[in-house]
């Protein structure tokens, strides 16, 4: 059986030259955007090192107990750390916590592993706990850390991992690769690799999540709406959608990321940039918008809603900051 991941051929092949004792680091840094498989390449790399019948060197079998429990994140020697519901950090006291056990002998395994999962939320106490074990790990231990990109931590974690990087696949080998193993709809795989940049855990879950789906597309909708829409129709529709199911940020957060996408493609018309676009099932608006539009507009929003999205992270008026960035938009 070979590792349960597709399309990081390259980090398969060094983790799987690292189960090697004499080979293996101490901590290991997984790297690339959220959707990309982080988290099941690190799980892989764990069952790699403490399965118990190998099918090959390097290759669990995916079969035996460690195996099961590992995929399960339900291991004695696996502890998962990430921020929990009501708190958006990986706060000092989860890592505390770890450092407690990790200095333990394993229980039923060779390696006593710990995953900290968006390690790039890690509160900056906590990550300066974490360098003391970094610095000198405890024998038959293994740190793995997952996060969108190396320059979002400090350096000095950085400088003691192995760093691994990831990158989505191209979109064409993303759609053969859920129509062919996933057994997706052609035309749902089409949209699923576009829509996710070639990312497979994302274009998953968004397909197991039909109201997901649903409501991407209701808001891509709106956009041509907001683009004729006055002042007071613009701010209305902020409160709207200020409203609806889950926390207020949480949904700015996710409409924000939806119209950085939608005026991204915008902007590869208007440029005539040979670029696949995101939204696909919506050309149309995008190429009737990019026909009213000027490059250094389309720029000028992208930059604000790349910023907007920083800003959502120091807690900043949710609400008066989506309002702002959709009175930039001009109105066609």
């Amino acid at each position: 059986m070979s590792w349960d991941v597709y399309g990081h051929d390259h980090a398969i092949r060094l983790l799987k030259e690292h189960t090697n004792p004499e080979k293996l680091s101490h901590a290991y840094l997984f790297t690339g955007p959220q959707g990309i498989g982080k988290r099941t390449l690190a799980l892989e790399f764990i069952k790699a090192l403490n399965c118990t019948r190998l099918d090959a060197p390097g290759v669990p079998c995916g079969k035996c107990t460690p195996c099961q429990q590992i995929s399960r994140m339900a291991y004695a020697d696996l502890s998962v750390v990430a921020p929990t519901e009501g708190h958006k950090d990986i706060r000092i006291e989860q890592v505390r916590e770890l450092l407690r056990t990790i200095n333990l002998a394993p229980f039923q395994s060779q390696y006593r592993a710990a995953l900290f999962l968006d390690f790039q939320k890690i509160t900056t106490g906590a990550s300066n706990a974490l360098l003391k074990t970094l610095e000198e790990p405890p024998p038959k231990s293994v740190l793995i850390l997952t996060a969108d990109a190396a320059e979002s931590l400090l350096p000095t974690i950085v400088s003691r991992c192995e760093v691994v990087r990831l990158r989505p696949l191209p979109v064409d080998k993303a759609e053969t690769y859920l129509v062919v193993q996933k057994r997706l709809a052609p035309v749902d795989a089409k949209l699923l690799a576009h829509v996710t940049s070639g990312r497979l855990g994302a274009a998953m879950r968004l397909y197991e999540d039909p109201q997901a789906l649903k409501l991407r597309a209701q808001l891509l909708d709106d956009i041509a709406d907001l683009l004729l829409a006055s002042r007071r129709a613009r701010f209305a529709y902020v409160d709207t959608q200020m409203k609806r199911g889950r926390s207020g940020r949480d949904n700015m957060f996710e409409m924000i990321s939806l119209w950085l996408t939608f005026w991204r493609d915008v902007g590869i018309c208007v440029s005539g940039a040979e670029m696949p676009l995101v939204n696909i099932d919506k050309e149309a608006l995008i190429r009737s918008t990019a026909g009213k539009v000027k490059l250094s507009q389309v720029l000028k929003i992208m930059a604000s809603l790349e910023e907007g999205l920083k800003s959502l992270d120091v807690y900043v008026n949710s609400r008066l900051l989506s309002e702002n960035l959709v009175l930039l938009w001009p109105r066609l």
